[in-house]
């Protein structure tokens, strides 16, 4: 396996060769219904923040989206090419928060939790503001992030499990959310033992923000809220919703 490179950030070559295993995220009836929403919400091409391996890229220029994307991680990125659809994917290696591509989008989209790996309020704000940059008028952002956990945690705790799995031939795996309600700050933390008794740790930090906030994160840019959903299914958001698939629209008026 090729070395880690730091400028991969939390998604280096490690974690990348591992990143499309099958089922979880990578399922199709996970992608599928994903895709359906984006390829019907464009109106011509698109753009993906953190596209990642091109888990919905791929699929979605299968279809015959026009579809660029924006990845911090070469690792990742290197991936996108070898899928159906991939090679049709035009990628730039940046930053989300700041690097720009030529043309203007009928929508740009971040899936799957990725607006918390920006771990500053002021770049979740800059997230939005480059995504309203690229837009034509009439154009939508879109966003999904699951709400933070905060109802499960009693006085004086701060941890959250969301995974206990016991391997059938010893080992397994456990998964934990820790939350800091000052800062708003969390990791969420990932235990492996093997059946030997070794084990990995990996932990990665983000930021959660309630919806409110990020409808305030829009209109900072220039956007409103048009369509807020419980999930790709376009269900009706309650209390007891566990995520979000947001979109707010640009100004339709030229800028």
């Amino acid at each position: 396996m090729m070395e880690d490179d730091p400028a991969d950030g939390w998604f280096p070559e490690s974690v990348a060769a591992g990143y499309d295993a099958p089922g979880g995220a990578s399922a199709p009836e996970v992608v599928t219904p994903v895709v359906d929403v984006l390829e019907d919400l464009a109106d011509g091409p698109v753009l993906e923040f953190a596209v990642g391996t091109g888990r919905i890229a791929a699929p979605l220029a299968a279809r015959g989206v026009p579809v660029s994307g924006i990845e911090l991680s070469r690792a990742m990125a290197a991936r996108i090419a070898g899928k159906p659809g991939g090679a049709a994917v035009d990628v730039t290696i940046g930053d989300m928060t700041s690097t720009r591509v030529a043309g203007r989008f009928s929508l740009v989209y971040l899936v799957f939790n990725t607006i918390g790996n920006v771990t500053a309020q002021d770049g979740q704000v800059d997230v939005f503001r480059n995504a309203a940059a690229h837009l034509r008028p009439g154009g939508l952002f879109l966003v999904e992030v699951g709400l933070p956990d905060l109802r499960r945690l009693p006085p004086g705790q701060d941890v959250v499990p969301f995974a206990v799995a016991p391997g059938a031939d010893g080992g397994g795996y456990v998964g934990f959310d820790r939350y800091d309600v000052v800062t708003q700050e969390f990791t969420s933390n990932h235990v492996t033992v093997s059946p030997d008794g070794t084990g990995t740790f990996r932990r990665i930090p983000f930021r959660y923000a309630w919806p409110a906030e990020l409808d305030l994160m829009a209109r900072i840019a220039g956007m409103r809220l048009k369509h807020r959903w419980a999930d790709w299914d376009r269900s009706e958001l309650t209390a007891e919703s566990t995520k979000h698939v947001s979109t707010w629209e640009l100004d339709p008026s030229p800028r």
